[in-house]
């Protein structure tokens, strides 16, 4: 069967939430714009497990239990602070009301509906934990990359390991996820775009790219928030 190359941009969408802007790029194959349903959620149970994260490689060499998916896997990962587990937990419950301590480890979030399962698989993004980011590319449909849009001096480490785990596998669709657009000082998606040069790396798979925060004490989760959990759900059930 041949290859279907994804290569023209052929949407660029533009809302304002909140007062944060957001911009999706989608990439699309044989010149056709997709039919965008929303996605409807119904009957989800969500279920949130953590890890104990291993010991530094220095000391004695830590054996990680790979934990087996029952579904569809996506994979979720950033440098450390960028806002990895509060984004997973307003995907699975809705909102923030509570403090929520970053993962040191691995966090699960597993949503069902109906026929399809998919776990939304976190690891943290500390230096001792980024080695293992690799192994889990192979398991993924999707993969999450989050940013924290406020901290520029971050960029080029967060472009170093994107492109890094993009070499593995060309065509895996791609959300990257600006997070902390509300913080004072946030980039825009544009300058983002250009940080990461994620033209570089968009044009054999399907790309996104997505303006979020979360607060706090939010009682409902945002529409950007919202739109990017739809999002990657919607892609799931395409990939099937």
């Amino acid at each position: 069967m041949p290859v279907v190359r994804e290569a023209a941009v052929v949407g660029l969408a533009l809302a304002v939430t909140g007062g944060v802007a957001y911009v999706i790029w989608t990439y699309v194959s044989s010149g056709e714009k997709p039919k965008q349903e929303p996605v409807k959620i119904e009957k989800e149970t969500r279920k949130e497990t953590a890890q104990k994260a291993p010991e530094p490689a220095q000391q004695t060499p830590t054996i990680v239990t790979e934990t087996k998916a029952t579904g569809k896997q996506v994979l979720v990962l950033g440098l450390e602070g960028a806002g990895k587990t509060s984004l997973l937990h307003c995907f699975a419950s809705g909102s923030l009301e509570q403090d929520v301590a970053p993962t040191q480890g691995f966090n699960a979030v597993s949503i069902n509906r109906e026929d399809l399962q998919i776990e939304f698989l976190e690891i943290g993004g500390t230096e001792n934990l980024q080695p293992y980011w690799k192994r889990y590319m192979c398991k993924a449909m999707v993969l999450v990359f989050v940013v924290d849009s406020s901290n520029a001096a971050q960029f080029p480490l967060a472009k170093k390991h994107l492109h890094e785990l993009l070499e593995t596998d060309l065509y895996l669709p791609l959300v990257v996820l600006a997070n902390k657009q509300d913080n004072q000082g946030a980039c825009s998606i544009t300058t983002l775009h250009e940080a990461l040069s994620l033209e570089e790396v968009g044009d054999q798979r399907k790309l996104f790219l997505i303006g979020t925060h979360v607060r706090k004490g939010d009682t409902e989760v945002n529409s950007a928030v919202q739109d990017a959990r739809d999002l990657i759900i919607q892609m799931v059930q395409d990939g099937r």
